[in-house]
């Protein structure tokens, strides 16, 4: 198996964690997150201090910065450990965030305007009666 390079295990990281896959998630000052994060794929534990993504995806957030452990109890207590520190020093702003999770893209309909589908869909029958003079 061919080792991955620290950008690749953070991009990674950061997939998981948008995916909904951190076990926790708190939220620090200054839009910055702190994820524990398993990941499935080769069984390790990770602990990852980062800012908010504003290039989606295409580059690494500024200051990231990835603890890697060989079990999830060893990640779980330096999480727990870094937490406490974060607290002490007045950065824990949430301490199981859901803030900036995710991309804000549904897998639903594309919605244009209310009408726009009576414009264009061929099995809408102009003359069914809605919106016509009798």
């Amino acid at each position: 198996m061919q080792e991955r390079s620290e950008e690749q295990i953070i991009s990674r990281l950061l997939e998981l964690e948008n995916g909904g896959q951190a076990e926790r998630r708190a939220e620090l000052t200054g839009e910055r997150f702190l994820s524990l994060i398993q990941d499935p794929d080769n069984g390790r534990a990770y602990v990852l201090r980062h800012g908010v993504d504003d290039t989606e995806g295409a580059e690494i957030p500024e200051g990231t910065e990835m603890y890697e452990y060989p079990t999830s109890d060893s990640a779980q207590r330096a999480y727990e450990q870094l937490l406490k520190e974060s607290r002490a020093a007045g950065e824990l702003v949430d301490e199981e965030s859901t803030e900036d999770l995710g991309d804000s893209e549904t897998g639903g309909a594309e919605v244009r305007d209310r009408y726009s589908a009576s414009d264009e869909d061929e099995l809408i029958d102009e003359d069914d009666g809605v919106d016509s003079e009798p």
